[in-house]
């Protein structure tokens, strides 16, 4: 049988684009092989039309001018891969309009104007594919949206920057302190210059706005996800923790509790050490994914760069071009569902464990007081380590352990303690996270 033949418009020829362009050449059989689809590459826009890329097009392919990708209607599908909330907004819009089927990798544009993007979509008869705008080569939008559809899914646990992911793990395994292993990443391209975006935990958020609703089939604003970072990760709590048979990731975690709310949330983790998300270390990136029938599933890869990333973009122009895309899209609660504020738990609700160092004074009676304010609040000792090496103004570190508690409980008990005269400097609080087990249904 003849392969159908399927034209692409490309908008951004940068580095993914780049990559996109060299999997429609050099994997052109293998994917038509496999799909019976023969993906050409019609037109390549980008403001920058003389910088000699790693793939070169051929010449004729390349355009300044957007209208030649927007007025061509053999032109089915056009990627979005400029990046940003705005001009990126107004391309995806203009590719609607003009009959095709988008494709991004953008996910703080879905993250943050999704449900305007969804139902300009519906509203002309075209999808949007976003494979790429999460954990890279990673098919997990498709894992959630199909391979997982006939489970319930109870809890969503990720590790989604790999620049993070990167930093924590040089941290504890060469010794140094967050500013210098920030410095080796960059040099080594593993973060950008400004890292803020991936180590205040805002790129990880925006994955799980996406994966969140998703999972749970319901439209997640940025609002509804508590975002904390790794900008204060100290050494000693790394180390502290490695001593007590744990590990710190940047987590995001998305759970249904037992009434029926969401949990969404993305801050500084310790989980065991024999928790496979544990072992996922350097740039790499993990989805631990609990459904009510398949148990727990785990999803590994690689979750940025060129290939990996283009990878997914030519996945989602394969699923749009043999219509199981478009199909999914139309019923997609993302776009579809009315929002009810009510269904998300606030971090505040949420139970944990607790970890925390306190520099306290060397003397008698000390471990009575802070006992006696974590004992106010209801906040029950697990365990409690006392190092001998001595810090400012005569004080020990001393790292608890706690039981689960309520934040609010822990929030409180955080603002006595820095007024106790007795602690030195105010205390370190990091969440430690019990990813469930995987029990037989």
């Amino acid at each position: 049988m003849k392969p159908r033949t399927v034209k692409i418009g490309m908008v951004g020829y940068g580095t993914v684009g780049t990559g996109v362009a060299r999997i429609l050449v050099e994997n052109a059989d293998e994917i038509t092989a496999r799909t019976g689809l023969k993906l050409e590459l019609a037109c390549v826009v980008d403001k920058d039309m003389e910088t000699p890329r790693e793939f070169q097009i051929p010449r004729v392919l390349l355009t300044d001018k957007l209208e030649t990708l927007l007025n061509n209607p053999d032109i089915e599908v056009g990627l979005e891969l400029v990046g940003g909330t705005t001009i990126a907004k107004d391309i995806q819009i203009q590719m609607l309009k003009a009959g095709k089927h988008v494709v991004t990798a953008n996910k703080a544009l879905l993250a943050e104007h999704g449900p305007h993007l969804y139902q300009a979509a519906l509203k002309a008869g075209r999808c949007i594919g976003f494979e790429a705008s999460c954990c890279g080569g990673i098919p997990i939008v498709s894992i959630l949206r199909s391979g997982l559809a006939a489970n319930r899914i109870s809890g969503l646990y990720g590790i989604f920057n790999g620049t993070c992911n990167y930093i924590l793990t040089n941290m504890a395994g060469s010794g140094i302190p967050f500013a210098e292993a920030l410095k080796e990443a960059q040099s080594r391209g593993f973060a950008e210059t400004d890292p803020t975006l991936d180590i205040s935990g805002t790129d990880t958020a925006h994955k799980l706005a996406i994966l969140g609703g998703l999972a749970y089939h319901c439209r997640i604003d940025m609002d509804d996800i508590y975002i904390e970072g790794i900008e204060n990760i100290d050494l000693a709590d790394i180390r502290s923790a490695l001593e007590m048979g744990y590990v710190l990731k940047l987590l995001a975690i998305g759970e249904k509790t037992a009434d029926g709310r969401i949990s969404l949330r993305v801050h500084p983790s310790f989980i065991s050490q024999h928790t496979p998300l544990a072992r996922v270390d350097g740039p790499f990136n993990a989805v631990s994914v609990f459904g009510n029938a398949v148990g727990n599933t785990m999803y590994y890869g690689r979750g940025a760069g060129m290939m990996a990333t283009a990878s997914a973009v030519v996945a989602d122009i394969i699923d749009i071009a043999t219509g199981s895309n478009p199909r999914l899209f139309e019923t997609m609660p993302m776009a579809t569902e009315t929002r009810h504020p009510a269904q998300f738990k606030p971090i505040e609700d949420i139970d944990s464990r607790f970890y925390l160092r306190i520099m306290a004074k060397d003397e008698a009676g000390v471990f009575a007081r802070y006992g006696q304010t974590l004992g106010k609040h209801r906040i029950s000792i697990r365990g409690a380590i006392q190092h001998e090496w001595t810090g400012p103004d005569n004080t020990v570190p001393v790292v608890i352990t706690t039981h689960p508690t309520p934040q609010k409980n822990m929030t409180a008990a955080l603002t006595e303690l820095e007024q106790l005269n007795v602690i030195h400097g105010k205390p370190v609080c990091i969440r430690i996270v019990d990813i469930p087990e995987d029990k037989e249904q």
